[in-house]
Parts: structure tokens; sequence; C-alpha cells
């Protein structure tokens, strides 16, 4: 198993290729001449999923970046959301609007730097305000969605760009991109902020079933320790249509969080498996196809057997409860969110499995009603642990449940439960705990 070549790395090897205004072609790479070389997207995974958060523009030489300023560059993007708006909205040129520079120094790669400092580099990095309402890359593709292999960025420099000013090291240095009213395009695939840190590969089961996955390792893994990995179960248009590879873990917050202190509230490493089940058979099927997966992953990666979590979004709500009812034991806890309902039979196997699960939902989830799920599933549950002869306080501690009103969620998908529950340290350190 190997990881896909770094677009980072990538994007420095192409770098000697100069672009035109507007356009997405570069010219011939022995074309050194002054201007734009390259604009290159640089997107993070947030609570909603993955959009692009800043920009790469990059220089033929070292640039200068005492003659920059947040007014040197305007950048613009489309205001699609695949949440709320038809696809028709990505290229519409009147849905679009300028962003919001936070943000503008040079480096030597195209990446962020932590304290927004400038290193000495031909790029210069313009970072953007997470919380603008455009750069989403998550498009819908019939009843799928996929990430956009098409990003509508734009980027204007509205100032002249110089390089250093050599060895006197006065003045603003030679002129290498003069102030134009043009926007320039992408011109290289983004630098996809932790997205490009998992590996991506296909599993075939023993009934011949494609399963894509990803999965992503911590960094300095060391077989001789044991880690706990975290089995991310995508939505119903995050499954693999063909086209769509790796969105389970570009979609939702889910599969990149546990690398994250910030998210997660620790800095215990942890192996993340996200399968991309195809939507066809049973859930039933699909959770038997995913167990055999996360089997064989086990066998060739150093897991902590005794430390073993499902996490999901929606439809993957269907896989875990099938895999929980029928795999005693194979998960030592559950994270449900914005889920289906589990039946009465196997709430009852969970029960006595004695599987931890946290259910959370959002009370005016409008594709899940609240009622006949969430709160159905815990009341299964709870009361099968009743049945069993614990007490109200046993029930309590090995079934949870919280319920999402519309403030807690930064954007109007009430669906999405994942994301006011991957904002809440607690519910994450418990899973862990388990």
């Amino acid at each position: 198993m190997s990881k896909r070549t770094s677009l980072a790395a990538a994007a420095v090897v192409v770098g000697a290729a100069l672009i035109a205004p507007s356009s997405v072609t570069a010219a011939p790479a022995g074309d050194r001449g002054d201007g734009v070389r390259n604009v290159i997207p640089i997107t993070q995974i947030l609570a909603f999923g993955q959009k692009v958060t800043a920009v790469a523009v990059e220089y033929s030489a070292e640039v200068n970046p005492r003659t920059l300023s947040r007014d040197t560059y305007t950048v613009s993007d489309s205001l699609y959301n695949f949440r709320f708006n038809p696809v028709a909205d990505l290229t519409d040129p009147s849905k679009r609007a300028d962003r919001t520079v936070t943000a503008v120094y040079t480096n030597d790669t195209p990446d962020l730097n932590a304290d927004r400092q400038s290193d000495p580099g031909r790029y210069v990095i313009v970072e953007l305000d997470a919380r603008d309402p455009g750069g989403n890359t998550i498009m819908a593709t019939g009843n799928h969605v996929k990430v956009n292999p098409d990003l509508q960025t734009q980027v204007k420099q509205n100032e002249d760009v110089h390089a250093q000013p050599g060895r006197a090291g006065q003045g603003r240095g030679p002129r290498l991109a003069a102030a134009s009213t043009e926007a320039y395009r992408p011109t290289r695939p983004a630098v996809n902020l932790l997205a490009d840190d998992f590996v991506y590969q296909r599993f075939t089961t023993t009934s011949g079933t494609l399963l894509p996955y990803a999965y992503h390792l911590p960094a300095g893994y060391d077989a001789a320790r044991r880690y706990p990995v975290v089995v991310v179960l995508p939505g119903h248009g995050m499954g693999f249509n063909g086209t769509n590879e790796g969105v389970q873990v570009a979609a939702d917050i889910p599969a990149t969080a546990w690398s994250q202190e910030k998210w997660t509230g620790t800095d215990e490493d942890v192996i993340v498996l996200a399968p991309q089940n195809q939507r066809v058979g049973t859930p039933a099927a699909q959770a038997d196809a995913m167990v055999e997966l996360l089997n064989a992953f086990t066998r060739d990666f150093s897991v902590d057997q005794d430390r073993i979590y499902a996490s999901t979004v929606s439809y993957g709500s269907t896989l875990a409860w099938a895999a929980l009812a029928t795999h005693p034991r194979l998960f030592d806890a559950a994270l449900i969110t914005g889920g289906f309902g589990a039946s009465a039979a196997q709430a009852t196997a969970i029960a006595a499995n004695g599987t931890p699960v946290w259910i959370t939902h959002g009370t005016h989830d409008h594709l899940l009603n609240v009622v006949t799920t969430a709160q159905t599933s815990y009341n299964r549950i709870w009361n099968a642990h009743i049945a069993l002869g614990k007490t109200p306080a046993q029930a309590n501690a090995v079934i949870k449940y919280t319920e999402y009103a519309d403030s807690a969620f930064s954007e109007p998908d009430y669906h999405l439960a994942a994301a006011p529950t991957y904002e809440d340290r607690t519910i994450l350190r418990w899973l862990l705990a388990q």
C-alpha cells in the first residue's frame, strides 16, 4: 500500500510554467518570463466539509513580502453549496462573491505557515476567511457527491508584485508581475490539507464486491505499538458510484478530525479507516463487506483490538446498526450522528452485547425525523438494557443521547449532526475512552 504522490510536491516540480490570465492552460515549461506562474488552491476540511481556505500564487523568483498587503489580491469564488443549491449555480457568474482575505505572506512551498509570517520563497499565500460562504469543493452528481475537479476560485492581482531587491536590499526589487484586472483560474490540482495525507486503496471481498477505502496512520506510526482505530461510515451520497472515490474523507469532518488535537482535545495517536461502500444491496450486506475489510486491515496494521470504534454520518448508521447486532464485540463503542433508527431486534442484540453507543441528532433534521430515528433508537436500546436487569444508572452509562437545537449548527443543514457533534470534544474523548 503506497501513498499518492504529494500534490504539494507535484506543484513545485511543474512550477516553471507561465499562465495566461483567465486561463487554466500553462505556457511551455521553458518560458521563464515574468508574471504569475501558477495559481494553486489550498483546501481544508471544516465541520461542514472541504473548502478553499487559501490560494498559493507562484512567481518566477523569490517575492519581496514587504510590498504585499491584503489589498494586493482579490479572490472570488462560487457560492454553490451542494447542501442547499442546484448544481447549475456552480458556474453561474451571478452566484459568485469575493472572499475575505485574512493574511498574505510568502513561502517556499504552496502551503500554510501556522504563524502567518513570510519565509523566503516564490509563492505568495493568500489566506481566506473560512466562514465565507464561497469556496466549497464538494458537488452533487446525481444521487451522490464528489470532489469538484474544476474549482471555480479566481484570483486578481491588484498591485504590482516585486522580487527581492538583491544584495543591496534596498528598494522594491524587480517587478515580477504587473497589476491587472484579469482573473486567474487554478492551474494546478489543489493542495488538500490532511485529505492528501490519506492513503486511497481498493479492497475486494471474498464474494467479489469492490470496496474502495481510505486510511490514515499517525505520524511516526510504529508497528511495535497498538493504536485505536476509528471506522468512519459516511452518508448515502458519499457511497462509491464509480467516479467519486475519496469523497468520504472530504465531504464531512469525521475522517480528518481524529488526527487534529484541536478537534479531539487529545494528542493520542489514532488510526482512521474510511470505507466507501457501493450503495447496492442491503445495509446488512454492505456491513458484512465493511467488516471483512476491517478484519483484513487489522491484520495488516498494529491495531488495539480492544479499541475499535465506529463513527457514522446519516446512512452510515444502517451499516453500524447491522454490524453491532450481528458481529458482537467487533466495535468497542459507536457514535451515531444524524442516523436512521435501529430496529427492535438490533436494539436487543446491541444491549445484550453491552456495546456503548452515543446517539446525536438535530431537532429539526429535515431528512430523518428525530422522533422516529434517534429518539426511537435510544429508547429501544435503553429499554433493552433495563429488560436485561440493568439499573437506570447502568443503562445511562452505556447508551447516551444528545439532541441539537438549530443554534448548534453553524450552517443551516440540520441533518448533519456530525458537525456539532465533532465540535464537542467531550463526545470524541468519550468514544476513545471506551
